[in-house]
């Protein structure tokens, strides 16, 4: 069973390594790492020529948006199971898409997702926000619930009925399609009760006023747009969250030692892209023309 991970990235050099070694690091085996580059400028371009590894497909050119971008990955990519990991994020640890591709052992399974942490941007192990998902009940989706998107793993085929991201959304075309799934399609989905991902504040969503504003619109419109109410619903939505900065997690530190090397410098780089090749046991390869 090949998993296919996407990665949509413009201008990430900051990040995006440690996001591809976390997929890379990963104990299973069958996996397909297709990364789309929007025609960065800051590097990013060059760094993932240094980590790259057999498993992981690149291309770059320019598109309009990450929702283009990861539209364009889904049809680069050839796996059974199609999940995500956004260029600002890391897989909690290396032993996630074992658990993921175990869920889907049930051939009824058509989604699996679990929990989410959110995460300083300069220390990962510093919790923000604790997101545990629970089980999907068909009710709760009027009172404004969702799983974390960037834990969602799908079978091709049911990405293929969903029809992929709706770009007239800039920020909340995730939103869009889970409400489309879940709403539009008989789906069965499978818990894991953990944390799966780990994702950085900061990102287009939540990094500012503005984006917070744009988001809380256009999640308005995609409820509208699939019959689950307005504003009400996305009252109970953005109250929900509060709850998250409390839970014990939040704002604790995760000590278990992390799998991946801090990334500051060229050496940096150096050592990840090592690490990166002894993890596949297999030699680096060259970036595609």
């Amino acid at each position: 069973m090949k998993i296919s991970i996407i990665t949509a990235v413009f201008n990430r050099q900051a990040t995006i390594a440690e996001s591809v070694a976390s997929v890379a690091t990963q104990v299973y085996a069958d996996l397909e790492h297709v990364v789309v580059d929007g025609a960065s400028t800051d590097g990013t371009l060059e760094l993932l020529a240094q980590v790259k590894y057999p498993a992981m497909r690149l291309s770059s050119e320019r598109d309009s948006g990450v929702y283009d971008a990861l539209n364009k990955g889904f049809s680069l990519s050839s796996g059974d199971i199609v999940g995500l990991m956004h260029s600002d994020d890391i897989y909690a640890d290396s032993y996630v898409l074992r658990d993921v591709a175990k869920a889907f052992e049930d051939p009824t399974v058509d989604v699996v997702y679990g929990d989410l942490d959110y995460v300083f941007q300069s220390d990962t192990r510093r919790i923000v926000r604790h997101w545990v998902a629970g089980v999907f009940v068909e009710r709760k989706l009027k009172r404004g619930w969702m799983p974390p998107h960037p834990t969602m793993f799908m079978r091709r085929s049911v990405m293929e009925r969903l029809g992929g991201y709706d770009t007239a959304y800039r920020i909340a075309a995730d939103y869009d399609a889970v409400l489309r799934l879940f709403t539009q399609m008989s789906v069965k989905t499978a818990y894991i009760n953990r944390v799966l991902v780990k994702m950085r504040v900061g990102g287009m969503s939540n990094g500012s006023l503005a984006g917070i504003w744009k988001k809380s619109s256009e999640d308005l419109r995609a409820l509208r747009s699939n019959g689950l109410g307005g504003t009400t619903t996305l009252f109970f939505k953005n109250v929900s969250k509060f709850g998250q900065f409390f839970r014990r997690e939040a704002y604790a530190v995760d000590r278990r030692r992390s799998p991946l090397p801090r990334v500051r410098s060229e050496q940096d780089y150096r050592r990840l892209a090592e690490q990166i090749v002894v993890a596949r046991g297999k030699e680096p390869v060259a970036a595609e023309a």
